[in-house]
């Protein structure tokens, strides 16, 4: 069965598996391992989420920090190892870049370390002027 045809996004929060969520994060991720649950169920409930579905069951996530006019930060996207080479993490990202409430932001922006080619065919590049972006980065802050 060809898993596109099957697959659900959805952005209703009820419908996340939150305890994937968080396992995944804290355990599978490069970017949050050791990540609390509390801060995952915070960063949920104050974040556009996008879940991926097959059959009812999740198999992927993004999560969209945003203020819904001018701005918003792609974070936290995954697909379970099994699923990937699917075309879900393609699914997902067309569906949040066609959200309504993510038109005619000034600024998307996001972070990776290893999936430039996916987002640049959906038009994501380095920053045009990196000279002008600043940050407070703390890549081991959830680390026992």
């Amino acid at each position: 069965m060809e898993i596109m045809a099957q697959l659900h996004i959805s952005t209703d929060t009820a419908a996340l598996d939150v305890t994937l969520i968080h396992q995944f994060l804290s355990e599978r991720s490069t970017w949050a391992l050791g990540i609390p649950r509390a801060t995952v169920e915070r960063a949920i409930a104050h974040s556009l989420c996008f879940g991926a579905y097959l059959e009812g069951r999740q198999l992927g996530f993004a999560r969209v920090t945003t203020d819904r006019a001018t701005f918003a930060y792609l974070a936290d996207v995954f697909v379970v190892e099994e699923q990937r080479g699917k075309g879900v993490s393609k699914a997902l990202v067309a569906a949040v870049l066609a959200h309504p409430d993510l038109q005619g932001l000034r600024r998307f922006m996001l972070a990776t370390s290893d999936a430039h080619a996916l987002y640049a065919r959906y038009g994501f590049t380095p920053p045009a002027r990196p000279a002008t972006l600043m940050e407070r980065y703390f890549p081991h802050i959830y680390a026992n």
